[in-house]
Order: structure tokens, then sequence, then C-alpha cells
């Protein structure tokens, strides 16, 4: 994932969502895997996409990611 520049296009942030693992805030094991069928959304200044599309070739996973301006 990664956010871009609206002034000149330069990468700002970047981020591996395909992690072999995360920390929860439900404490249940999250793995990232392949992005894949609708795109992000955002809601109140936070940024969502999940992480783990393995249907057909796609690398297995079941993390939902939250992205915040301020990292938060």
């Amino acid at each position: 994932m990664r956010g871009y520049s609206a002034k000149d296009g330069s990468i700002v942030w970047d981020f591996d969502t395909g992690r072999a693992s995360f920390d929860t805030v439900n404490g249940v094991k999250a793995r990232g895997g392949s992005i894949d069928g609708p795109g992000p959304s955002i809601a109140n200044g936070i940024l969502y996409t999940n992480s783990g599309y393995g249907r057909f070739t796609g690398m297995w996973g079941n993390v939902l990611l939250a992205f915040s301006v301020d990292g938060n």
C-alpha cells in the first residue's frame, strides 16, 4: 500500500501489507496476503484495506488494516 503526494506524485509512505503476522486490537492471529477485490475505503480520516485474498492464486490472509494521518 502506498500513499502518493498530490503535489508531485512522489511516494509519501509505503507499507508492506503481506507481512507474516500483525498485532491486532482483538488479539486474534492475523497475517497479510494478496490485495484483490474492492479497493481501500476512507472514513473519518482513516484509510481501511483488507490484506489476504487466496480465492484463486492469491496469497491467503485475514487482516483488516487501518491507516491514519497521525499514525494512531
